[in-house]
């Protein structure tokens, strides 16, 4: 008999856990699938193979992780089914994944999917209604098995076929963690995230810079729009400057050591190198600036910025020095600290 194989659409959280968990029960073997943005997961790629043992020695799930990035940042210029209450599109976001692990079946010899969706538990995704619609647009509807909630979805070919007993799956439904919570304690689980935790797209402030960034009145071309420009836009005090610039500052050490990673060859670097202070990053310093005048005079702005907020200068000095490196240019600029009236107006919300 043919050895049936899944895979498990895994996010991480406690649901699809347990989804994987309550097949793996079953007998049926499951790799799970992990994908990450710069709006989910993406820390993850820091030390992908750290994670994979921490997954399973934590949950004894296998997981594959897979980088979907590129394709996501152009789903954000316009998702068909539109966006939530913030600048989350969740159901495009599901038709996405669906379909790549759709794809994927054939080459991991596996074949269905497994989904952590409870029905109801999500107001935009997770409705019967588009929970259909879903798997219509991804090409999934016989083969997408969610554990948590079958007994209340149509029957799938796994089902059908017998590959799973349908009377061992579960019936959860709402917004209750009651249920999952009990489930995770049948199986020993007691260390996993929070469902608070989640994508950055639905977080009221930070979707909002994300939003500007995809406007029309956007600092960069859409087209442009890049993974490092998504990661810095979620670090530190960040500025659109008068001349058109878009300036990053660090709030602390944890955001001057992003924020020099996360500098490209493009961007303008600045900080004062003798005293305590923010790094700052003015991006893509070399090819946003037709005017150069108008880029001098973002510079020694940004420069004053960077006086503004370091530490408090000594007694009797009106002027820090500020080290700016753009390429291979590097020099020394001398500025005041500038006044918080000037550039309140300037920050990006």
């Amino acid at each position: 008999m043919k050895k049936i194989k899944a895979l498990s659409l895994f996010s991480g959280g406690l649901d699809s856990i347990l989804a994987t968990r309550v097949v793996m029960e079953q007998g049926i073997e499951v790799e799970a699938i992990q994908f990450v943005t710069p709006f989910f997961n993406y820390d993850i790629l820091d030390d992908i193979e750290a994670h994979k043992l921490k997954m399973m020695a934590q949950y004894g799930i296998k997981v594959e992780v897979e980088d979907i990035s590129s394709g996501y940042l152009q789903l954000l210029h316009n998702p068909v089914h539109g966006f939530g209450k913030n600048f989350n599109p969740c159901i495009d976001c599901k038709i996405m994944m669906f379909s790549r692990a759709k794809q994927l079946l054939k080459d991991k010899g596996a074949s269905f999917l497994i989904s952590g969706e409870v029905l109801g538990q999500r107001p935009m995704s997770q409705r019967r209604d588009t929970m259909n619609v879903i798997e219509r647009d991804s090409g999934t509807r016989s083969i997408l098995l969610r554990p948590l909630c079958a007994q209340l979805m149509n029957e799938t070919e796994a089902e059908a076929e017998g590959w799973v007993d349908r009377r061992k799956l579960l019936r959860m439904c709402g917004r209750s963690r009651s249920p999952q919570i009990a489930l995770a304690a049948k199986y020993g689980i007691t260390d996993f995230p929070s469902p608070a935790g989640g994508c950055i797209l639905a977080d009221p402030i930070l979707s909002k810079r994300i939003a500007q960034l995809y406007s029309s009145e956007s600092v960069l071309k859409t087209a442009e729009i890049a993974v490092p420009d998504i990661r810095v836009l979620l670090v530190g005090r960040q500025f659109i400057l008068p001349g058109g610039g878009w300036l990053i500052v660090g709030r602390d050490e944890k955001d001057n050591i992003k924020l020099e990673k996360l500098a490209q060859a493009e961007d303008a670097v600045l900080l004062m190198e003798d005293w305590p202070g923010p790094l700052a990053v003015l991006k893509k310093a070399g090819s946003q600036y037709p005017d150069r005048e108008k880029l001098e005079k973002d510079i020694q702005l940004a420069a004053s910025l960077v006086v503004r907020y370091a530490r408090k200068l000594p007694e009797n000095t009106n002027t820090g020095e500020v080290t700016c490196t753009h390429r291979t240019n590097r020099r020394v600029i001398l500025a005041e600290p500038l006044a918080d009236d000037i550039f309140r107006e300037w920050g990006l919300n």
